[in-house]
């Protein structure tokens, strides 16, 4: 440390006085260098764990000194009682105890913040001496605080024995003890109840307890109650809490206490207690109608969540008690106004949310007893549903115009999950109250739409229309008669609002499979959509649209194919959407084009895609510049989107759910495929484009795009390309490396190896790519962690798909064997995974490829080492279970050679960590090769042995893991 007073260096141990420590303290607060700060943070944290902590930890707190300095010192202390309490000796806890009551008595009239930490510091003495050593903590505590004395008054001693009682059980969440302690800490503390409770009681009755003292007790109970204090033991208190509420200053408080009390797990098994709360909760319905009529959104809240605590914890407890069926009806009602609390979620409520799961838990209930009984319930439950969704769809409908624009973008993000809340609540809803639903909806929207007296708002219609494509989204309404009707309907709506257009769209989307199943529908809901798509702002759910029709329709779609092309061409030539929703529209040309005769295809494609290659063309010849680099990445972008989804192979499973057997149509025509002639055409083009790019690896990433989508679709359809597209690949690769160029060859691999005619061209990529990557290994493969990852999935793909590559003389199989062993100490999990997978595919070749065999004859040493070397604490422990699946493998395939090598390797001395003793070793070993079988106990094993190489073995840090 240097003499300026800055904490500059890693102090020795004398340097941790208490001069020092208010040096650095000042340098924390008020050094406005950041680098200096962060020094002095890391030099307090090792002063606060080191031994002479326990002599400046009291001169700290002394009265003279500021509180930020007393607040340390508390903390101080806190750290050596709660991690390091086996420094303590036995002899000194009396001492210890002592000393920080007196300190809790002074600091009771003086800082909170340093009263809080001393008594936090006091909680977790008494949980590492419970019960042995300081049975009778709590009652002394109690006692200790209410002698008069020290000059203290009586109102400051109580505050600090409530601040005391609370921090206890919140220190016995965050504590380490360990786990057995735990136990028996918690059963100690739960008989602590029968003295705290009565204090407590005492404290909140009393008619001149100040508003402080109350509050202070109400948190004390929130604080107990999480040890799961039996209810019926804390039910006068809580009842208690009841008489609290109409008070403003204690009202949060309260609630959170009762809420606390009422949501234990534990507390429904005292039904009779819960029993006696619903008239307590019913109770507060005249409180709650006030709070909603003055608009006093914190006290509607709490009340609401009181009502929501007792309801969802316990509906199916209150259910049974059959005889009381009426309190339960009248607290459900109660949820029910929360529910419908006037205003806008979020603006002028906040409330309706809370209740949202209440209705899935009472549902869940209901359904779950015998039908009998379930029966009786829906007869009283059915029209509270009903009333339910009556309820969501009005608290769904958009405000005024005028309102919705004075919104904040946070406000309108926040209103669109609810409406989403509320949606997936109908969803559910409709599990109970069936097809009545869609009736009962279509009814009042068709009353809406034909009513000619009266006008009706379109933000009531869109709600309807809302929860109708709610429900349609994610249930079968194949069966449903009210379908055809509504379809009917849904050209009268006049559409004059985006909101309302929007839910249009994405009603017609949720269609889309009953149009399928109903094609003369389209051309009354068609037009719409397409309409729709001229619209910017109706972009997300226009384009959607239009792509689900295409996708489950298109077999219907033929007589629309060319004005559905014109409109799309049209809107794409205008820009008129954005990026994704241009690419989205190209995924829904390529469905419709897939269903027409291949001429047509061709056609469409032609007028679809000439002016894109026109405009690729122009940019070709540009210099780069990154504005130029976007327009070629949107272009390269639309092309492999649209042969992501063109398929002529109408193979196709139409369920859409691989229930239904495949649905052949005529066989493909013959010739080649549409999407093979066009990159044909433009496969020269693509060439110039990359030449200009290659350093760019995002353009190339667009170029193996266009090729991986085709590839993927088209199969073996592709195979005409394989030899121009292997060359290209590889004089890419070679000029530059990049991973998506061995993806791209991984796939190539995927589909082609096997086959005898694309055999050489592929043989000769796969040689090529790995004799460039063999070379970036040699330079220092550090810098390229994707590739190494990429490289590893091809290799593997290889040896899976067609190990006769690995026979090749010009591969050089020793050098990929090394390679792999390098990457397994890669710091990058991805990279890492895919090399694990890697050996897993090559040690089972040891039987069949005899380059194979010879390496792991050789070397495999040099990766049993690098394995061990993970598992004892080279690599992350979220690796383990890849690690163990190699060890496993060279049991499985290796077994000879890997006994030899598991002694030989750890052997040495400190090797994989100096953690481990002989015997420990030699019982991995011995656990390992016993193993040939099952795999699921070696990933046990390995968990087990890395944990105790890591020194974590039996820890709490462990048990989380």
């Amino acid at each position: 440390m240097e003499t300026s007073g800055r904490i500059t260096t890693t102090p020795d141990a004398h340097d941790f006085t208490v001069e020092n420590v208010e040096k650095a303290l000042h340098q924390l607060y008020y050094d406005p260098n950041i680098e200096n700060k962060n020094l002095a943070q890391k030099w307090l944290m090792q002063a606060q764990v080191s031994p002479q902590a326990w002599q400046f930890c009291w001169a700290l707190l002394s009265p003279d000194k500021v509180p930020e300095i007393q607040y340390f010192g508390a903390s101080a202390l806190h750290t050596k009682i709660s991690r390091y309490w086996s420094d303590i000796p036995s002899d000194q806890y009396e001492t210890l105890k002592t000393q920080l009551f007196s300190q809790i008595a002074c600091f009771s009239s003086g800082s909170k913040m340093v009263l809080t930490r001393l008594c936090v510091a006091l909680a977790s003495l008494a949980l590492n001496t419970m019960p042995e050593a300081w049975p009778g903590a709590v009652p002394e505590m109690v006692r200790v605080f209410q002698e008069e004395g020290g000059g203290v008054d009586g109102r400051a001693r109580c505050l600090a024995l409530l601040e005391l009682l609370t921090v206890l059980p919140e220190e016995f969440q965050t504590s380490r003890l360990p786990q057995y302690r735990k136990g028996q800490v918690r059963g100690a503390l739960g008989r602590e109840w029968g003295s705290v409770c009565p204090l407590l009681q005492q404290l909140l009755r009393r008619g001149d307890s100040p508003g402080a003292v109350k509050a202070r007790v109400l948190r004390c109970l929130s604080s107990w109650v999480l040890l799961d204090v039996p209810l019926s033991e804390s039910e006068g208190l809580v009842e208690d809490c009841f008489t609290a509420l109409p008070d403003p200053e204690l009202f949060d408080t309260a609630v959170e206490a009762i809420v606390n009390a009422i949501s234990q797990p534990d507390s429904q098994r005292y039904v009779n207690t819960l029993l006696k709360l619903v008239p307590q909760v019913l109770s507060l319905q005249e409180q709650l109608r006030e709070a909603v009529q003055n608009g006093d959104m914190e006290t509607s809240h709490g009340i609401c969540r009181i009502a929501v605590a007792l309801g969802e914890n316990h509906s199916r407890a209150l259910l049974e008690q059959v005889e009381h069926w009426q309190g339960f009806l009248a607290l459900v009602n109660m949820i029910m106004f929360c529910t419908g609390i006037p205003g806008h979620y979020p603006v002028n409520e906040t409330t309706s949310s809370l209740t949202l799961t209440f209705w899935y838990t009472l549902q869940d209930d209901i359904m779950s007893f015998d039908s009998e009984r379930q029966a009786v319930y829906l007869q009283v439950y059915r029209p509270v549903y009903f009333q339910l969704v009556d309820v969501l769809l009005h608290k769904a409908q958009f405000p005024s115009d005028q309102e919705y624009a004075s919104w904040s973008s946070d406000e309108k993000e926040q209103f669109r999950i609810y409406r989403v809340d509320i949606s997936d609540t109908l969803m559910y809803v409709y599990e109970m109250l069936g097809a009545e639903l869609l009736s009962n909806l279509y009814e009042k929207l068709g009353r809406i739409l034909t009513n000619t007296e009266q006008a009706s708002s379109w933000q009531h219609t869109e709600a309807l229309l809302y929860g109708f494509q709610s429900i349609a989204e994610t249930i079968d309404v194949n069966y449903s008669d009210v379908i055809p009707g509504l379809i009917g309907l849904i050209p009268r709506i006049s559409i004059n609002n985006v909101q309302l257009a929007d839910t249009v769209m994405f009603t017609i989307g949720a269609l889309a499979e009953w149009l399928a199943d109903h094609p003369v529908m389209l051309s009354s809901v068609l037009p719409l959509v397409l309409q729709a798509l001229g619209n910017p702002d109706l972009s997300v759910s226009s384009v959607s649209t239009l792509k689900k029709i295409c996708r489950e329709c298109k077999y219907d779609l033929p007589p629309y194919a060319t004005n559905i092309v014109a409109v799309s061409q049209e809107v794409l030539i205008k820009q008129i959407h954005k990026t994704s929703q241009c690419m989205w529209l190209m995924q829904a040309l390529g469905f419709l084009l897939s269903a027409l005769p291949v001429e047509e295809i061709l056609r469409n494609l032609h007028s679809l895609i000439t002016p894109y290659i026109q405009q690729l063309e122009k940019l070709a010849d540009e210099t780069p510049n990154p504005s130029n680099k976007l327009a070629i990445i949107h272009i390269l972008g639309l092309l492999s989107n649209l042969f992501t989804t063109l398929d002529i192979s109408k193979q196709e499973d139409e369920s859409g759910e691989g229930t239904a057997p495949p649905v052949k149509t005529a066989p493909p025509p013959p010739g080649p495929n549409p999407v093979v002639v066009v990159l044909q055409q433009v496969f020269a083009l693509i060439q110039t484009v990359l030449s200009k790019w290659l350093n760019d690896s995002q353009v190339v990433e667009a170029v193996c795009a266009i090729f991986e989508k085709s590839v993927k679709t088209l199969l073996h359809d592709f195979a005409p390309m394989v030899s121009q597209l292997s060359e290209m690949l590889g004089q890419m690769y070679s000029t530059i490396p990049q991973a998506s160029a061995l993806d791209l060859t991984r796939q190539m691999v995927h589909i082609f190896a096997s086959e005898t005619d694309n055999f050489p061209p592929i043989k000769a990529l796969f040689e090529l790519v790995t004799s460039v990557t063999l070379s970036i290994f040699q330079q220092g493969p550090r810098d390229h962690p994707d590739i190494v990852d990429s490289f590893m999935q091809l290799q593997a793909q290889a040896l899976k798909r067609k190990p006769d590559l690995f026979l090749s003389e010009s591969l050089d199989v020793k050098a990929v064997f090394h390679c792999g062993v390098l990457s397994l100490k890669f710091p990058e999990a991805p990279t890492v995974k895919s090399t694990c997978l890697f050996f897993t595919e090559l040690l089972p070749r040891c039987s069949d490829v005899p380059p194979v065999a010879r390496v792991v004859q050789e070397d495999g040493k040099l990766l049993l080492q690098a394995v061990l070397e993970a598992i004892g604490g080279g690599s992350s422990r979220s690796l383990m279970d890849q690690f163990a699946e190699v060890l496993f493998s060279l049991n499985k395939h290796c077994f000879p050679l890997l006994t030899v090598w598991l002694k030989e390797a750890l052997q040495a001395a400190g090797f994989p960590s100096t953690r481990v003793t002989t015997e420990q070793k030699d019982t991995f070993t011995q656990q390992i090769l016993r193993e040939r079988v099952n795999k699921r106990r070696v990933k046990d094993i390995v968990k087990e042995f890395t944990l105790v190489c890591r020194g974590l073995h039996g820890t709490e840090y462990a048990a989380e893991y």
